[in-house]
Order: structure tokens, then C-alpha cells, then sequence
């Protein structure tokens, strides 16, 4: 059950966020509804968006409810530069520039490479990759014309840097992420632009894990709080998450620009690839289960958009 943050979870001083304008891509479920609330709690106004709008508005009532107003919807699918150019054109029209940006969405499951088709390639670049860059680059374009500083913030994932066995797209995409916004932080920084990556490690999220951890509950992970994952042996807390982001798009940062960080207990250091030792040694029928559960997921997604 999601529960919103408030400003007394978090470790940075109330307000710290007051008069910010911050997008959240993918902002109603997992790690991105994290960052919402916690940006919301400390006094920005943060614009949700995603396909599902059902999912969004219930994200946002949930946050509004102990941050009041400071949440607003907007469907989007990043995937189409026409949606992401309406939906920056209606923030930009309800009160001026956006001063942040989180880009959260994406997409991803578990797949032998061979299996892959190219379809199942397109369907997470176009998300994780194209959609990523097509929405920096919306924001980019307005923020350079208006002389307009902001910080962006990208979700990334440690396989961004050493592969990622049985997720190929993803970790090639979220690379490609990770390249762009060290290469953005060169090309815009002298015109006030910051670009930081966040790479997550396990932060139990429903959808994460009917894709990547088949017969796993995030739900049951996050209440035990216990992980494999990392020397530390739990998992990551919302408020961390929250913590981190909002770090990185405030006041105090200003001089952060170009680098990845990794909230994993140092996961990254002690297991480089959980989830080819999770999947080594599957053989077709498993492999064929995983398939089958990961398109019940899809399908139960899609019925909601």
C-alpha cells in the first residue's frame, strides 16, 4: 500500500522545494511515485504524467491528501513527440517553466536475448531511450530560448555500466541515458543546466517485479525489507529515494552536475549481476512461465489506460 510522504520522513528542511516546478515522468507507480511525494512534501508543485490516468489521478489524490494541491496529472505517452510537445505546451501555459525534471518512465522484463523480437526491443528503447531523450530534449529547447536554469534528473540502473544479462534493451538503453546526460552537462552547463543519473538498486515495486522476478512480491519484499541484493542486506525506503532527487534538483546542488549515483547499500560492488545468478540455469519451461507471467502483467496494465 502506498503511503505518501510527508516533510517529517525526510531528512532535507521543509520548503527546501517552495516555488519549484518539477515534471516526474512515470510519476503514478513505483519510483516514481516516490519522488512526487517526497518533492510535493518539501513544497514543489509536481506534474505526474503516464498513460494510465486512472493510475495517475489515485497517485495524486494519495499525495494531494497530505500535500494539498501540490500534485497535477497529465496523460502523456512519451513515446509520441506530439504528446510530450502538448503536454509541455499545457505546463509551460498553467505557470511558467518548468524548473526540474525526472525522467522515471520506462519499461522492461526478463528475456533471453535470443528470444527477444525486434517488437519487444522497440517497445522498451522507445520508452526507456527515445522517450527519455524526446522529453529532455522538449524541455532543453524551451529552457535554452527563455535562458531558464533547471536540473534534470534521470533513473538509471547499475547494468547502464557493466550489461545487463537477460535485460538487454533496458541496460543498453539506460547507458545510453547515462551517456547523455554527461554529455548534456558538458553542452548546457554554461547556460545553467544541470543533468545527474540515479541508479536505483531493489526498491520493491509491483511492476518491477512481475517483470524481472517472476513469483516474487514486492509488497511481501518491502514489508520484510530484506534483501539479497546488497552487503546491507535490506532494502531501499521511499524516503531515501525522495531524499536523493530532491537533493539533486534543489538549491544546494548547484555545483552536482554530470554524474551517476548509485542508491543500492553497495549492491553494485558486491553482486554485478543478481539476475543472471537469479536465471542461469532456467531452462525452456521456466523461461516459457516467465513469458506467460510478464504478458499478464502487460495485459492487466493495458486495461487500465
Amino acid at each position: 500500500m502506498f503511503t505518501p510522504l510527508t516533510a517529517d520522513d525526510l531528512m532535507l528542511k521543509p520548503g527546501l522545494l517552495a516555488g519549484e516546478r518539477i515534471l516526474v515522468t512515470g510519476g503514478g507507480t513505483g519510483i516514481g511515485r516516490m519522488i512526487a511525494s517526497g518533492c510535493a512534501a518539501l513544497g514543489a508543485h509536481v506534474f505526474i504524467c503516464g498513460r494510465r490516468v486512472a493510475v495517475l489521478e489515485e497517485a495524486a489524490a494519495a499525495i494531494n491528501a497530505v500535500a494539498p494541491g501540490k500534485v497535477s496529472t497529465l496523460a502523456c505517452d512519451i513515446r509520441s513527440e506530439e504528446s510530450i510537445s502538448a503536454m509541455l505546451d499545457a505546463i509551460w501555459a498553467e505557470g511558467g517553466p518548468l524548473t526540474g525534471l525526472v525522467n522515471n518512465a520506462a519499461g522492461n522484463f526478463i528475456s533471453r536475448t535470443e528470444d527477444l523480437s525486434i517488437k519487444g526491443f522497440e517497445a522498451i528503447t522507445n520508452i526507456v531511450f527515445k522517450g527519455t531523450f524526446m522529453v529532455t530534449l522538449g524541455c532543453g529547447k524551451r529552457w535554452l530560448a527563455e535562458g531558464t536554469s533547471a536540473s534534470v534528473v534521470s533513473i538509471t540502473a547499475r547494468n547502464a555500466q557493466n550489461g545487463g544479462p537477460f535485460t538487454a534493451p533496458s541496460s543498453m538503453a539506460k547507458a545510453g541515458i547515462e551517456n547523455m546526460s554527461q554529455t548534456l552537462a558538458v553542452e548546457w552547463g554554461n547556460r545553467g543546466i544541470r543533468f545527474n543519473a540515479v541508479s536505483p538498486g531493489p526498491f520493491p515495486t509491483e511492476g518491477a517485479h512481475a517483470r524481472l522476478l517472476p513469483g516474487r512480491s514486492a509488497s511481501a519484499e518491502a514489508e520484510a525489507g530484506k534483501s539479497k541484493a546488497n552487503p546491507m542486506g535490506r532494502v531501499g525506503q521511499p524516503a531515501e529515494m525522495a531524499n536523493l532527487v530532491a537533493f539533486l534538483l534543489g538549491p544546494g546542488s548547484g555545483f552536482i552536475s554530470g554524474q551517476s549515483i548509485a542508491i543500492d547499500g553497495a549492491g553494485y560492488q558486491a553482486v554485478a549481476a543478481p539476475l543472471w545468478d537469479q536465471s542461469k540455469d532456467w531452462g525452456d519451461e521456466q523461461w516459457r512461465a516467465v513469458r506467460e507471467g510478464i504478458r499478464a502483467t502487460d495485459s492487466k496494465d493495458k486495461a487500465g489506460r
